[in-house]
Protein backbone atom coordinates (compact mmCIF):
# COMPACT_ATOMS: atom_id res chain seq x y z
CA UNK A 1 0.00 0.00 0.00
CA UNK A 2 1.43 3.44 -0.57
CA UNK A 3 1.58 5.96 2.35
CA UNK A 4 -1.60 7.87 1.17
CA UNK A 5 -3.88 4.67 1.69
CA UNK A 6 -2.10 4.24 5.05
CA UNK A 7 -3.17 7.81 6.47
CA UNK A 8 -6.32 7.17 5.45
CA UNK A 9 -7.41 4.01 6.82
CA UNK A 10 -7.90 5.22 10.44
CA UNK A 11 -10.44 7.98 9.20
CA UNK A 12 -12.23 4.72 6.76
CA UNK A 13 -12.22 2.81 10.32
CA UNK A 14 -13.42 5.49 12.04
CA UNK A 15 -16.39 6.11 9.68
CA UNK A 16 -17.20 2.65 9.38
CA UNK A 17 -17.37 2.26 13.58
CA UNK A 18 -19.83 5.79 13.82
CA UNK A 19 -22.35 4.76 10.67
CA UNK A 20 -22.05 0.80 12.21
CA UNK A 21 -23.33 2.71 15.42
CA UNK A 22 -25.70 4.81 14.16
CA UNK A 23 -27.45 1.53 12.22
CA UNK A 24 -27.19 -0.16 15.76
CA UNK A 25 -28.84 2.86 17.38
CA UNK A 26 -31.22 3.11 15.36
CA UNK A 27 -31.81 -0.43 15.06
CA UNK A 28 -32.19 -0.72 18.75
CA UNK A 29 -35.24 2.28 18.68
CA UNK A 30 -37.09 0.19 15.91
CA UNK A 31 -37.10 -2.54 18.07
CA UNK A 32 -38.43 -0.63 21.02
CA UNK A 33 -41.50 0.74 18.79
CA UNK A 34 -42.11 -3.10 17.73
CA UNK A 35 -41.84 -3.71 21.53
CA UNK A 36 -39.12 -6.54 20.74
CA UNK A 37 -37.37 -5.43 23.85
CA UNK A 38 -34.23 -8.16 24.19
CA UNK A 39 -33.54 -7.20 20.55
CA UNK A 40 -33.72 -3.48 21.72
CA UNK A 41 -31.32 -4.59 24.50
CA UNK A 42 -28.84 -5.89 22.10
CA UNK A 43 -28.67 -3.26 19.79
CA UNK A 44 -28.38 -0.15 22.70
CA UNK A 45 -25.48 -2.89 24.56
CA UNK A 46 -23.82 -2.79 20.93
CA UNK A 47 -24.14 1.02 20.22
CA UNK A 48 -22.26 1.54 24.26
CA UNK A 49 -19.84 -0.08 23.09
CA UNK A 50 -18.91 1.28 19.66
CA UNK A 51 -19.90 5.23 21.67
CA UNK A 52 -16.36 6.58 23.55
CA UNK A 53 -17.76 7.66 27.52
CA UNK A 54 -18.00 10.66 26.65
CA UNK A 55 -21.05 10.02 24.55
CA UNK A 56 -22.59 6.76 25.96
CA UNK A 57 -25.12 8.73 28.67
CA UNK A 58 -27.90 8.64 26.01
CA UNK A 59 -27.53 4.95 25.14
CA UNK A 60 -27.28 4.34 29.01
CA UNK A 61 -30.64 5.86 29.70
CA UNK A 62 -32.07 4.50 26.43
CA UNK A 63 -31.13 0.80 27.69
CA UNK A 64 -32.18 1.43 30.97
CA UNK A 65 -35.66 1.96 30.03
CA UNK A 66 -35.57 -1.32 28.05
CA UNK A 67 -34.69 -3.10 30.48
CA UNK A 68 -37.78 -1.35 32.86
CA UNK A 69 -40.00 -2.45 30.18
CA UNK A 70 -38.60 -5.58 30.72
CA UNK A 71 -38.96 -5.64 34.88
CA UNK A 72 -35.29 -6.29 35.17
CA UNK A 73 -35.37 -3.52 37.84
CA UNK A 74 -31.38 -4.29 38.79
CA UNK A 75 -30.14 -3.74 35.54
CA UNK A 76 -32.26 -0.66 35.14
CA UNK A 77 -30.70 0.44 38.02
CA UNK A 78 -27.06 -0.40 36.74
CA UNK A 79 -27.18 2.00 33.33
CA UNK A 80 -29.18 4.83 35.22
CA UNK A 81 -26.33 4.44 37.98
CA UNK A 82 -23.94 5.05 34.98
CA UNK A 83 -26.06 7.81 34.04
CA UNK A 84 -25.73 9.55 36.64
CA UNK A 85 -22.16 8.73 37.24
CA UNK A 86 -21.70 10.29 33.73
CA UNK A 87 -23.55 13.66 34.36
CA UNK A 88 -24.01 14.17 37.94
CA UNK A 89 -25.01 17.57 37.02
CA UNK A 90 -28.47 15.89 35.82
CA UNK A 91 -30.88 15.67 38.48
CA UNK A 92 -32.95 13.87 35.95
CA UNK A 93 -31.58 11.02 36.05
CA UNK A 94 -31.15 10.84 39.68
CA UNK A 95 -35.13 11.22 40.18
CA UNK A 96 -35.52 8.10 37.49
CA UNK A 97 -32.82 6.06 39.84
CA UNK A 98 -35.13 6.52 42.82
CA UNK A 99 -38.53 5.34 40.73
CA UNK A 100 -36.84 2.85 39.71
CA UNK A 101 -35.69 1.96 43.18
CA UNK A 102 -39.37 2.43 44.19
CA UNK A 103 -40.99 0.07 41.72
CA UNK A 104 -38.76 -2.60 41.95
CA UNK A 105 -39.84 -2.24 46.13
CA UNK A 106 -43.51 -2.37 45.34
CA UNK A 107 -42.79 -5.35 43.54
CA UNK A 108 -40.83 -7.03 45.90
CA UNK A 109 -43.45 -6.21 48.76
CA UNK A 110 -46.31 -7.95 46.40
CA UNK A 111 -44.38 -10.94 46.70
CA UNK A 112 -43.72 -10.65 50.41
CA UNK A 113 -40.37 -10.40 50.20
CA UNK A 114 -40.49 -7.43 52.81
CA UNK A 115 -36.55 -7.04 53.64
CA UNK A 116 -35.91 -6.91 49.77
CA UNK A 117 -38.69 -4.31 49.46
CA UNK A 118 -37.43 -2.45 52.29
CA UNK A 119 -34.07 -2.31 50.95
CA UNK A 120 -34.88 -0.98 47.70
CA UNK A 121 -37.58 1.40 49.34
CA UNK A 122 -34.52 3.05 51.25
CA UNK A 123 -32.68 3.38 47.90
CA UNK A 124 -35.27 5.24 47.13
CA UNK A 125 -36.13 7.97 49.60
CA UNK A 126 -32.01 7.88 49.84
CA UNK A 127 -31.97 9.80 46.69
CA UNK A 128 -35.28 11.50 47.26
CA UNK A 129 -35.82 12.30 50.73
CA UNK A 130 -38.57 14.46 50.60
CA UNK A 131 -40.89 12.56 48.11
CA UNK A 132 -43.59 11.11 50.53
CA UNK A 133 -44.62 8.31 48.36
CA UNK A 134 -41.47 6.75 48.14
CA UNK A 135 -41.76 6.16 51.91
CA UNK A 136 -43.45 2.89 51.40
CA UNK A 137 -40.90 1.11 53.89
CA UNK A 138 -43.16 2.15 56.38
CA UNK A 139 -45.83 -0.69 55.18
CA UNK A 140 -42.84 -3.22 55.21
CA UNK A 141 -41.68 -2.04 58.41
CA UNK A 142 -45.51 -3.04 59.51
CA UNK A 143 -45.73 -5.82 57.52
CA UNK A 144 -42.36 -7.52 59.74
CA UNK A 145 -43.88 -6.40 62.93
CA UNK A 146 -41.36 -4.05 63.56
CA UNK A 147 -43.44 -0.98 65.23
CA UNK A 148 -40.84 0.85 66.57
CA UNK A 149 -38.63 1.50 63.16
CA UNK A 150 -42.68 2.38 62.22
CA UNK A 151 -42.92 4.82 64.81
CA UNK A 152 -39.08 6.30 64.52
CA UNK A 153 -39.88 6.85 61.03
CA UNK A 154 -43.33 8.53 61.75
CA UNK A 155 -41.62 11.01 64.67
CA UNK A 156 -38.92 12.18 61.92
CA UNK A 157 -41.89 13.06 59.17
CA UNK A 158 -43.35 15.16 62.46
CA UNK A 159 -40.08 16.85 62.84
CA UNK A 160 -39.28 17.39 59.45
CA UNK A 161 -42.79 18.37 58.27
CA UNK A 162 -45.84 20.30 59.71
CA UNK A 163 -47.57 18.17 62.21
CA UNK A 164 -50.80 17.07 61.08
CA UNK A 165 -53.75 14.94 62.51
CA UNK A 166 -53.45 12.15 59.98
CA UNK A 167 -49.44 11.72 61.03
CA UNK A 168 -50.56 11.64 64.50
CA UNK A 169 -53.19 9.48 64.45
CA UNK A 170 -50.75 6.94 61.99
CA UNK A 171 -48.31 7.14 64.93
CA UNK A 172 -50.95 6.54 67.65
CA UNK A 173 -52.53 2.77 65.76
CA UNK A 174 -48.65 1.77 65.78
CA UNK A 175 -48.33 2.49 69.78
CA UNK A 176 -51.82 0.86 70.21
CA UNK A 177 -49.95 -2.32 68.23
CA UNK A 178 -47.36 -2.33 70.98
CA UNK A 179 -49.53 -1.85 74.10
CA UNK A 180 -48.09 1.84 74.68
CA UNK A 181 -51.13 3.12 75.49
CA UNK A 182 -50.24 5.92 77.16
CA UNK A 183 -48.63 7.33 73.93
CA UNK A 184 -51.22 6.44 72.14
CA UNK A 185 -53.88 8.61 73.87
CA UNK A 186 -51.46 11.72 73.88
CA UNK A 187 -51.33 11.29 69.90
CA UNK A 188 -54.57 10.82 69.48
CA UNK A 189 -55.60 13.95 71.85
CA UNK A 190 -52.70 15.83 70.08
CA UNK A 191 -54.36 14.87 66.42
CA UNK A 192 -57.70 16.33 67.60
CA UNK A 193 -56.68 19.31 68.44
CA UNK A 194 -55.58 19.95 65.01
CA UNK A 195 -58.52 18.31 63.88
CA UNK A 196 -61.67 17.91 66.25
CA UNK A 197 -63.37 15.69 63.60
CA UNK A 198 -60.77 13.59 62.58
CA UNK A 199 -63.04 10.55 62.33
CA UNK A 200 -60.41 8.07 62.94
CA UNK A 201 -59.20 9.06 66.02
CA UNK A 202 -62.13 10.02 67.78
CA UNK A 203 -62.90 5.87 67.02
CA UNK A 204 -59.98 4.93 68.38
CA UNK A 205 -60.20 7.31 71.62
CA UNK A 206 -63.73 6.12 72.60
CA UNK A 207 -62.54 2.62 72.31
CA UNK A 208 -59.77 3.31 74.98
CA UNK A 209 -61.87 4.99 77.07
CA UNK A 210 -64.41 2.16 76.91
CA UNK A 211 -61.40 -0.53 77.88
CA UNK A 212 -60.30 2.11 80.49
CA UNK A 213 -63.93 1.82 82.12
CA UNK A 214 -63.96 -2.17 81.96
CA UNK A 215 -60.37 -2.25 83.80
CA UNK A 216 -61.62 0.16 86.45
CA UNK A 217 -65.33 -1.85 87.03
CA UNK A 218 -62.64 -5.22 86.77
CA UNK A 219 -60.41 -2.96 89.43
CA UNK A 220 -62.78 -2.61 91.95
CA UNK A 221 -64.20 -6.08 92.17
CA UNK A 222 -60.87 -7.21 92.59
CA UNK A 223 -60.73 -4.45 95.35
CA UNK A 224 -63.60 -5.82 97.22
CA UNK A 225 -62.81 -9.43 96.69
CA UNK A 226 -59.76 -8.54 98.86
CA UNK A 227 -57.54 -9.03 95.97
CA UNK A 228 -55.40 -5.96 95.70
CA UNK A 229 -52.62 -6.78 94.03
CA UNK A 230 -54.82 -8.06 90.54
CA UNK A 231 -57.10 -4.75 91.26
CA UNK A 232 -54.00 -2.64 90.93
CA UNK A 233 -52.82 -4.21 87.66
CA UNK A 234 -56.31 -3.29 86.21
CA UNK A 235 -56.50 0.23 87.34
CA UNK A 236 -52.83 0.32 85.97
CA UNK A 237 -54.28 -0.59 82.92
CA UNK A 238 -57.30 1.76 83.01
CA UNK A 239 -54.61 4.67 83.76
CA UNK A 240 -52.72 3.90 80.89
CA UNK A 241 -55.65 3.58 78.88
CA UNK A 242 -57.20 6.93 79.89
CA UNK A 243 -54.37 9.56 81.75
CA UNK A 244 -56.34 11.66 82.30
CA UNK A 245 -59.14 10.56 84.16
CA UNK A 246 -59.00 11.87 87.21
CA UNK A 247 -61.34 9.15 89.33
CA UNK A 248 -59.18 6.64 88.40
CA UNK A 249 -56.16 7.78 90.20
CA UNK A 250 -58.20 7.94 93.33
CA UNK A 251 -57.75 4.07 93.68
CA UNK A 252 -53.99 5.18 94.77
CA UNK A 253 -55.67 4.20 98.25
CA UNK A 254 -54.70 0.59 97.27
CA UNK A 255 -51.60 1.53 97.40
CA UNK A 256 -51.83 3.00 100.78
CA UNK A 257 -53.43 -0.53 101.49
CA UNK A 258 -50.21 -2.09 100.10
CA UNK A 259 -48.37 0.22 102.19
CA UNK A 260 -46.69 1.74 99.44
CA UNK A 261 -47.08 5.21 100.69
CA UNK A 262 -45.22 7.54 97.45
CA UNK A 263 -47.05 5.74 94.84
CA UNK A 264 -50.25 6.69 96.66
CA UNK A 265 -49.05 10.06 97.02
CA UNK A 266 -48.07 10.35 93.66
CA UNK A 267 -51.37 8.89 92.27
CA UNK A 268 -53.58 11.38 95.17
CA UNK A 269 -51.50 14.14 93.90
CA UNK A 270 -51.94 13.65 90.11
CA UNK A 271 -55.86 13.39 91.04
CA UNK A 272 -56.01 16.46 92.96
CA UNK A 273 -54.26 17.71 90.31
CA UNK A 274 -56.70 17.30 87.44
CA UNK A 275 -59.44 18.05 88.90
CA UNK A 276 -57.71 21.30 89.40
CA UNK A 277 -57.98 21.29 85.43
CA UNK A 278 -61.31 20.02 85.23
CA UNK A 279 -62.22 23.28 87.76
CA UNK A 280 -60.37 25.47 84.99
CA UNK A 281 -63.13 24.27 82.69
CA UNK A 282 -66.13 26.23 81.82
CA UNK A 283 -69.61 25.60 83.55
CA UNK A 284 -71.41 23.78 80.80
CA UNK A 285 -68.07 21.10 80.20
CA UNK A 286 -67.41 20.86 83.51
CA UNK A 287 -68.77 17.50 85.27
CA UNK A 288 -71.60 17.49 88.13
CA UNK A 289 -69.16 15.61 89.99
CA UNK A 290 -66.32 17.13 89.93
CA UNK A 291 -66.71 18.99 93.66
CA UNK A 292 -66.65 16.18 95.50
CA UNK A 293 -64.26 14.04 93.72
CA UNK A 294 -61.41 16.66 94.55
CA UNK A 295 -63.05 16.39 97.86
CA UNK A 296 -62.32 12.82 98.17
CA UNK A 297 -59.01 13.32 96.01
CA UNK A 298 -57.75 16.07 98.45
CA UNK A 299 -59.23 13.54 101.49
CA UNK A 300 -57.43 10.42 100.82
CA UNK A 301 -54.35 12.29 99.87
CA UNK A 302 -54.31 13.75 103.86
CA UNK A 303 -55.51 9.94 104.81
CA UNK A 304 -52.47 8.91 103.38
CA UNK A 305 -49.91 11.59 104.21
CA UNK A 306 -50.84 10.74 107.67
CA UNK A 307 -50.56 6.85 107.66
CA UNK A 308 -46.93 7.16 106.01
CA UNK A 309 -46.26 9.88 108.99
CA UNK A 310 -47.46 6.49 111.50
CA UNK A 311 -45.49 4.23 109.27
CA UNK A 312 -42.40 6.52 109.85
CA UNK A 313 -42.92 7.08 113.40
CA UNK A 314 -43.56 3.09 114.27
CA UNK A 315 -39.80 2.52 112.73
CA UNK A 316 -38.14 5.63 114.75
CA UNK A 317 -38.22 8.33 112.12
CA UNK A 318 -39.11 11.15 113.35
CA UNK A 319 -38.64 13.86 111.71
CA UNK A 320 -39.85 12.23 108.58
CA UNK A 321 -43.25 11.60 110.42
CA UNK A 322 -43.36 15.18 111.37
CA UNK A 323 -42.91 16.87 107.58
CA UNK A 324 -45.43 14.14 106.24
CA UNK A 325 -47.77 15.41 108.91
CA UNK A 326 -47.19 19.06 108.32
CA UNK A 327 -48.13 18.80 104.66
CA UNK A 328 -51.04 17.02 106.11
CA UNK A 329 -52.23 19.38 107.96
CA UNK A 330 -51.26 22.00 105.16
CA UNK A 331 -54.34 20.34 103.32
CA UNK A 332 -56.80 20.06 106.22
CA UNK A 333 -56.44 22.39 108.73
CA UNK A 334 -59.61 21.57 110.63
CA UNK A 335 -58.62 17.85 111.52
CA UNK A 336 -57.65 17.53 115.20
CA UNK A 337 -55.90 13.83 114.61
CA UNK A 338 -53.53 15.57 112.62
CA UNK A 339 -52.22 17.59 115.12
CA UNK A 340 -51.97 15.02 118.00
CA UNK A 341 -50.27 12.99 115.74
CA UNK A 342 -47.86 15.79 114.48
CA UNK A 343 -47.43 16.04 119.22
CA UNK A 344 -44.39 13.18 118.15
CA UNK A 345 -42.68 16.20 118.35
CA UNK A 346 -42.78 15.01 122.00
CA UNK A 347 -40.56 12.23 121.07
CA UNK A 348 -37.36 14.69 119.94
CA UNK A 349 -37.95 16.78 122.98
CA UNK A 350 -39.60 19.94 121.40
CA UNK A 351 -41.90 20.21 123.87
CA UNK A 352 -43.41 23.84 122.88
CA UNK A 353 -43.95 22.48 119.44
CA UNK A 354 -45.79 19.39 121.37
CA UNK A 355 -47.85 21.56 123.00
CA UNK A 356 -48.88 24.17 120.59
CA UNK A 357 -50.03 20.84 118.42
CA UNK A 358 -52.10 19.68 121.76
CA UNK A 359 -53.65 22.96 121.93
CA UNK A 360 -54.45 23.28 118.46
CA UNK A 361 -55.83 19.72 118.61
CA UNK A 362 -58.21 20.60 121.82
CA UNK A 363 -59.64 24.12 119.96
CA UNK A 364 -60.63 21.74 117.02
CA UNK A 365 -62.44 18.75 119.28
CA UNK A 366 -62.64 20.40 123.46
CA UNK A 367 -63.96 17.32 124.74
CA UNK A 368 -61.52 14.72 123.14
CA UNK A 369 -60.04 12.82 125.80
CA UNK A 370 -57.33 11.34 124.18
CA UNK A 371 -56.46 15.28 123.48
CA UNK A 372 -56.46 15.80 127.08
CA UNK A 373 -54.61 12.77 128.04
CA UNK A 374 -51.55 14.30 125.68
CA UNK A 375 -51.84 17.68 127.61
CA UNK A 376 -51.72 16.35 130.74
CA UNK A 377 -48.27 14.19 130.12
CA UNK A 378 -46.54 17.35 127.61
CA UNK A 379 -47.75 19.55 131.02
CA UNK A 380 -46.21 16.82 133.26
CA UNK A 381 -43.03 16.33 131.52
CA UNK A 382 -42.13 20.30 130.74
CA UNK A 383 -42.73 20.76 135.08
CA UNK A 384 -40.29 17.92 134.86
CA UNK A 385 -37.39 19.42 132.83
CA UNK A 386 -37.83 23.26 135.00
CA UNK A 387 -37.79 21.11 137.73
CA UNK A 388 -34.47 22.14 138.79
CA UNK A 389 -34.71 25.58 137.45
CA UNK A 390 -38.16 26.90 138.65
CA UNK A 391 -39.94 25.12 141.02
CA UNK A 392 -42.97 27.57 141.18
CA UNK A 393 -43.13 27.10 136.86
CA UNK A 394 -42.98 23.42 137.63
CA UNK A 395 -45.79 23.78 139.75
CA UNK A 396 -48.20 25.39 137.88
CA UNK A 397 -47.24 22.82 134.79
CA UNK A 398 -48.13 20.06 137.26
CA UNK A 399 -51.87 21.96 138.04
CA UNK A 400 -52.24 22.12 134.47
CA UNK A 401 -51.44 18.27 134.26
CA UNK A 402 -53.94 17.46 137.13
CA UNK A 403 -56.53 19.70 135.16
CA UNK A 404 -56.35 17.79 131.98
CA UNK A 405 -56.29 14.07 134.13
CA UNK A 406 -57.03 14.36 137.78
CA UNK A 407 -56.80 10.92 138.43
CA UNK A 408 -53.47 10.27 137.62
CA UNK A 409 -51.10 10.11 141.65
CA UNK A 410 -47.74 10.70 139.82
CA UNK A 411 -49.12 14.24 138.84
CA UNK A 412 -49.92 15.29 142.56
CA UNK A 413 -46.72 13.58 143.80
CA UNK A 414 -45.10 15.72 141.82
CA UNK A 415 -47.05 19.02 142.87
CA UNK A 416 -46.12 18.00 146.02
CA UNK A 417 -42.21 17.64 145.54
CA UNK A 418 -42.81 21.08 144.18
CA UNK A 419 -44.11 22.51 147.27
CA UNK A 420 -41.65 21.06 149.22
CA UNK A 421 -38.92 22.77 147.65
CA UNK A 422 -40.84 26.02 148.15
CA UNK A 423 -41.63 25.25 151.72
CA UNK A 424 -45.56 25.46 151.26
CA UNK A 425 -46.07 22.47 153.72
CA UNK A 426 -49.63 22.06 154.12
CA UNK A 427 -50.34 22.60 149.89
CA UNK A 428 -47.23 19.55 149.94
CA UNK A 429 -49.62 17.62 152.36
CA UNK A 430 -52.79 18.20 150.43
CA UNK A 431 -50.97 16.73 147.20
CA UNK A 432 -49.10 13.87 148.98
CA UNK A 433 -52.52 13.05 150.86
CA UNK A 434 -54.19 12.71 146.60
CA UNK A 435 -51.00 11.07 145.35
CA UNK A 436 -51.34 7.96 148.49
CA UNK A 437 -55.38 8.15 147.88
CA UNK A 438 -54.54 7.03 144.28
CA UNK A 439 -52.43 4.63 144.79
CA UNK A 440 -48.82 5.84 144.66
CA UNK A 441 -46.13 3.69 146.16
CA UNK A 442 -43.65 6.29 146.44
CA UNK A 443 -42.29 6.37 150.64
CA UNK A 444 -40.92 10.24 150.26
CA UNK A 445 -44.50 11.19 150.54
CA UNK A 446 -45.10 9.68 153.92
CA UNK A 447 -41.72 11.52 155.18
CA UNK A 448 -44.17 14.88 154.57
CA UNK A 449 -46.07 12.61 157.53
CA UNK A 450 -43.32 12.10 160.20
CA UNK A 451 -44.49 8.94 162.79
CA UNK A 452 -47.65 8.26 160.39
CA UNK A 453 -48.06 4.77 158.89
CA UNK A 454 -49.63 4.85 155.08
CA UNK A 455 -52.74 3.36 156.75
CA UNK A 456 -52.69 6.24 159.38
CA UNK A 457 -52.92 8.80 156.86
CA UNK A 458 -55.25 7.38 154.52
CA UNK A 459 -57.52 6.68 157.18
CA UNK A 460 -57.49 10.33 158.32
CA UNK A 461 -60.28 13.18 158.41
CA UNK A 462 -58.16 15.39 156.34
CA UNK A 463 -57.53 12.24 153.82
CA UNK A 464 -61.36 11.33 153.97
CA UNK A 465 -62.17 15.02 152.75
CA UNK A 466 -59.20 15.15 150.17
CA UNK A 467 -60.35 11.70 148.59
CA UNK A 468 -63.88 13.21 148.61
CA UNK A 469 -62.94 15.88 146.69
CA UNK A 470 -60.81 13.61 144.29
CA UNK A 471 -64.13 11.23 143.74
CA UNK A 472 -65.70 14.78 142.52
CA UNK A 473 -63.12 16.16 140.22
CA UNK A 474 -63.12 12.72 138.79
CA UNK A 475 -66.71 12.70 138.19
CA UNK A 476 -67.03 16.22 136.75
CA UNK A 477 -63.68 14.95 134.34
CA UNK A 478 -65.50 11.88 133.33
CA UNK A 479 -68.73 14.59 132.32
CA UNK A 480 -66.42 17.09 130.82
CA UNK A 481 -65.45 14.30 128.15
CA UNK A 482 -69.22 13.23 127.42
CA UNK A 483 -70.81 16.24 125.93
CA UNK A 484 -74.25 16.73 124.66
CA UNK A 485 -74.57 17.33 120.93
CA UNK A 486 -76.26 20.53 119.83
CA UNK A 487 -78.36 18.53 117.85
CA UNK A 488 -79.75 16.07 120.50
CA UNK A 489 -80.02 19.12 122.35
CA UNK A 490 -82.99 19.99 119.90
CA UNK A 491 -84.56 16.85 119.56
CA UNK A 492 -84.62 16.82 123.61
CA UNK A 493 -86.15 20.13 123.68
CA UNK A 494 -88.73 19.37 120.83
CA UNK A 495 -89.40 16.00 122.81
CA UNK A 496 -93.42 15.73 123.05
CA UNK A 497 -95.26 14.74 126.25
CA UNK A 498 -95.61 11.07 127.42
CA UNK A 499 -99.48 11.88 126.79
CA UNK A 500 -99.18 12.22 123.36
CA UNK A 501 -99.85 9.82 121.06
CA UNK A 502 -98.47 11.14 117.79
CA UNK A 503 -94.50 10.22 116.91
CA UNK A 504 -92.60 10.09 120.54
CA UNK A 505 -89.75 11.61 118.24
CA UNK A 506 -90.03 14.50 115.68
CA UNK A 507 -87.72 14.48 113.35
CA UNK A 508 -84.51 17.37 113.65
CA UNK A 509 -84.92 20.19 111.01
CA UNK A 510 -82.63 22.48 111.27
CA UNK A 511 -83.56 26.61 111.15
CA UNK A 512 -83.13 27.43 107.50
CA UNK A 513 -81.59 26.38 104.07
CA UNK A 514 -78.97 28.81 105.39
CA UNK A 515 -77.86 26.71 108.95
CA UNK A 516 -77.76 23.77 106.23
CA UNK A 517 -75.35 25.14 103.96
CA UNK A 518 -73.01 26.07 106.38
CA UNK A 519 -72.97 22.74 108.29
CA UNK A 520 -72.43 21.03 105.05
CA UNK A 521 -69.29 23.50 104.25
CA UNK A 522 -68.17 22.63 107.45
CA UNK A 523 -67.92 18.96 107.00
CA UNK A 524 -67.39 18.11 103.55
CA UNK A 525 -65.93 15.10 104.14
CA UNK A 526 -66.99 12.08 106.89
CA UNK A 527 -63.39 11.91 108.74
CA UNK A 528 -61.82 8.72 109.26
CA UNK A 529 -60.93 8.54 112.70
CA UNK A 530 -57.24 9.65 113.64
CA UNK A 531 -57.33 8.11 116.57
CA UNK A 532 -55.78 5.04 117.53
CA UNK A 533 -53.01 4.81 114.86
CA UNK A 534 -50.37 4.02 116.90
CA UNK A 535 -48.97 7.34 117.85
CA UNK A 536 -48.37 7.20 122.01
CA UNK A 537 -47.23 10.86 121.96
Amino acid sequence: LTPELKCDRPDLRGNLVIKEKAITYQAGKEAVTQLQFERAVSCFSKAITLQPDQLQTQFYVERAEVYLQLCDFNSAALDYKHACYLEPQTKTHFHRLAFIYYLQGQCLCDQGMFLDALESFAKATELKPNFKPYHMRLACLTALGRYSDCIRLVTNWLKIDPPSADLFTLRARLYHQINQAALCYYDLKAALRLNPSCADALSLLEEMKEAAECSRQQAVSKAVEGELTNALSKITTAVEKNPEKAQYYLFGIIYRRLKDFIAAIEDLVLAVELCDAVAECSEREKPDNSNSLEEDAQAQLVLTYNDFAVHCFSQGFYSEAIKLLTKAIHEQRDESGLFINRGCFLKQEEWLFALADYQQAEELDPQNRSIWFRLALIHNTMGLHSFGKNFQDAADKFSLAIKYKPGVAQYYGNRAKAHTRMHRMEEAKLDALSALILGSTNDELLRLFPGCSLSDVISSATAQTVKAQLMEQTQMWKLAGRPVTEAVRKVLHQRQSLYRTGPRLSPLRLADASEAALCAAKHPYAWRNFRGLGLNC
